[in-house]
């Protein structure tokens, strides 16, 4: 008999990554992760696929970086072409790095920069997908948009509106426009927070997006199941995960994460595994659910 090859111990999960405290740093938002210390782990040396989406066509907003660009790596080695939207020039040579994995796994990358809080930008989005893929079986929508504030005095009025707009207006332009080109089986995966539960006193207007998400992804699912059109609506919710917006948006950035009960951050590479999961056939009998990834934060 072949002899079996000997399993390596599990790593403890509150030691497997980074610990805080950080080097003192700060960033201009939205960030760039060149700049991180210590850089974030996307899954770049690690993640391993398995053919868990073969075929499949995806779009990921706010793929530039973060959480969207370890999907966006996973979902590739899994098997999917992906379309990686993302803001502004700032941006593009974090979302060519993103590309540039995306295609050594062998998959189609296309780039769409632009702002999602424009309907218009969101239906060209599709529209780019629909053309270059043929069709859209996973819409991940993530990018996100916060801003940290002591006091309610201190939170302008267009930032309350452009947090709105870009974290939950985009999600309902792009749903609306790729839902036709969606077919039976498809599905929506929507980026909440850990915030939707236990809501951060110095992200107001961040956290009330993320509850609006919550409804937004259980509404839809009912929609779209009870209409026959057999798309899954889900969402995963992170904890503090150690993304470029930590240090360009949130006070003592050095300290994030200490106050989970594994004591550290969650890196991109740990949240993206979920979103696989949701996208896969795994979860064919799961809709309007969220998933959390929070580092042991309590989520009910």
């Amino acid at each position: 008999m072949e002899k079996q090859k000997k399993q390596k111990p599990p790593q403890k999960p509150d030691t497997k990554y980074p610990v805080p405290p950080f080097p003192k740093q700060k960033q201009t938002p939205p960030g760039k992760e060149q700049k991180m210390k210590p850089l974030a782990d996307h899954g770049e040396e690690s993640y391993k696929g398995s053919g868990k989406l073969t075929g499949k066509k995806a779009i990921i907003t706010g793929g530039d970086s973060g959480i969207g660009k370890a999907i966006a790596i996973a979902f590739a080695r899994e098997g999917a072409d992906v379309l990686i939207s993302y803001l502004s020039d700032d941006e593009t040579k974090d979302a060519q790095d993103s590309a540039r994995y995306v295609e050594e796994a062998g998959q189609k990358a296309v780039l769409v920069k632009g702002d999602i809080r424009k309907e218009g930008h969101c239906k060209k989005i599709i529209e780019k997908a629909v053309k270059e893929f043929g069709q859209i079986d996973i819409l991940v929508n993530n990018a996100a948009f916060q801003m940290a504030r002591k006091d309610l005095a201190d939170i302008p009025g267009e930032e309350w509106v452009k947090t709105f707009e870009t974290n939950i207006h985009s999600m309902f332009y792009l749903s609306k426009a790729a839902e036709p080109y969606m077919k039976k089986g498809s599905n929506i995966i929507n980026t909440t927070s850990v915030n939707a539960y236990n809501p951060s006193a110095v992200l107001l207007p961040y956290a009330a997006t993320k509850g609006a998400i919550q409804n937004f992804t259980a509404n839809l699912s009912q929609i779209l199941l009870t209409a026959g059109k057999g798309i899954r609506v889900n969402a995963v919710a992170p904890g503090p995960i150690w993304t470029p917006l930590i240090p360009s948006t949130m006070p003592d950035p050095e300290k994030f994460g200490m106050d989970t009960p594994m004591g550290r951050p969650g890196q991109p590479v740990e949240v993206a595994p979920a979103y696989v999961f949701l996208a896969s056939d795994d979860a064919s009998y799961i809709s309007g659910a969220t998933i959390p990834v929070a580092g042991g934060r309590i989520t009910i």
